[in-house]
C-alpha cells in the first residue's frame, strides 16, 4: 500500500492593502528546486473571496501606436509596463497576478536572462506568479517578440 505525501513549504504573503486586494499564497514545494532566481513560483493562489481578472496578452507595443521597438529588452518591459496598466484599471499591482503566461519568439538563453531580469525589477519582493514559457516561431503582428497574458485575483 501506498501513500502520497504533499509538502508544506509554502510561502503565505499578503499583498499589498487596498480595498480590493487579495492574500495571495505562493507555494513552492521543498522537494523541488527554488524557482525564485527564475522569477517564479511553482503555484499560487488566494484564500479570499472574490473574482479573477483574466487578461489578454500584452505585447512590448509602446504608446497608442503600438509601435514594436526592434529591441527584445524594450519589448520586454512594455509588456510588463502594458500588464501593469492593465491591473491598475482593476486598481490592481503585480503582487495580485497568480499566473503568466510567457509566449517569447525565437527563445534562447539570452532572451530567458532579460525575461528574467526584467520580472525581478517589477516583482522587487521575489513573490513571483505561476508562470509557463512558450516558445514561439511568431506572434499575431510582424515584429512583435513577446507577448505576456496572466490572470490575477481582486477580492470582494
Amino acid at each position: 500500500m501506498g501513500f502520497l505525501a504533499f509538502s508544506q513549504n509554502t510561502n503565505h504573503h499578503k499583498t499589498k492593502k487596498t480595498n480590493n486586494v487579495a492574500t495571495v499564497v505562493h507555494k513552492n514545494p521543498k522537494d523541488l528546486f527554488d524557482p525564485a532566481p527564475f522569477a517564479f513560483s511553482h503555484a499560487t493562489t488566494n484564500e479570499v473571496d472574490g473574482k479573477y481578472i483574466f487578461i489578454s496578452g500584452q505585447s512590448g507595443g509602446e504608446g497608442l501606436e503600438h509601435h514594436l521597438s526592434k529591441d527584445f529588452r524594450t519589448q520586454v518591459k512594455f509588456s510588463l509596463k502594458n500588464l501593469e496598466t492593465v491591473l491598475a484599471d482593476y486598481r490592481l499591482g503585480v503582487n495580485d497576478v497568480l499566473k503568466i503566461t510567457v509566449l517569447m519568439v525565437d527563445h534562447d538563453q539570452e532572451k530567458l536572462k532579460i525575461w528574467t531580469e526584467e520580472m525581478h525589477k517589477v516583482w522587487k519582493n521575489n513573490k513571483f506568479p505561476a508562470s509557463t514559457l512558450i516558445p514561439v516561431p511568431r506572434l499575431a503582428l510582424d515584429d512583435m517578440m513577446i507577448e505576456v497574458d496572466a490572470v490575477a485575483f481582486i477580492k470582494k
